[in-house]
């Protein structure tokens, strides 16, 4: 059975994007970036929601191609390009990138993921997290705090039926003032 992790950047009042769908405010340090493509490397399938998979699909196919790419996101677009995916949506048509598209249940199809012998997945996108949060599917939870306030936006959590038990693994610090919290669902 595969680990499914949902893991994004959020702001300290718990929002992965501000009014408008700014993320303006995250800004990640090489360190932290790094942290993020290392995760990715050791992830088999990545699950998006059809926002998430636009935003990322409109720079990291050509990524590494910008004038000022990094190394560490040349690596990123390398890695993010190859990676298997899927995106879940019921609006768009068309998936490039080593991708392919799901228009019917969600949940479901994510469940007969998990079923599957691999490694683990992770998720992306508040909308497609929330659904399979609220059925219980995410194992793991790894949140990039940054220490800004927004006051407003898309949140990283959404509302539960019943309560979710963790158990914190991993704390870190990173350069801005970022802090890494891993925590493991309590099954």
């Amino acid at each position: 059975m595969r680990k499914l992790i949902y893991g994004m950047n959020l702001t300290l009042d718990g929002y992965i994007a501000a009014p408008g769908d700014d993320i303006g405010w995250s800004v990640p340090s090489d360190e932290l970036f790094q942290f993020w493509s290392d995760q990715l490397q050791a992830t088999d399938l990545s699950l998006y929601g059809r926002k998430l998979w636009q935003t990322m699909s409109s720079y990291w196919p050509t990524g590494d191609q910008q004038p000022n790419a990094t190394p560490a996101e040349i690596e990123f677009a390398c890695r993010w390009r190859d990676m298997p995916k899927v995106v879940f949506s019921s609006t768009t048509d068309k998936v490039d990138w080593n991708t392919r598209l799901v228009t019917c249940d969600a949940v479901a199809e994510i469940t007969r993921l998990k079923a599957e012998d691999g490694g683990p997945m992770d998720i992306g996108g508040a909308t497609l997290a929330g659904a399979a949060m609220r059925a219980g599917l995410i194992d793991e939870y790894v949140l990039a705090t940054a220490p800004v306030l927004v006051g407003g936006g898309t949140p990283f959590f959404t509302a539960l039926d019943s309560w979710v038990n963790l158990n914190l693994v991993e704390t870190r610090t990173f350069p801005g003032g970022v802090v890494l919290t891993r925590y493991e669902t309590r099954r």
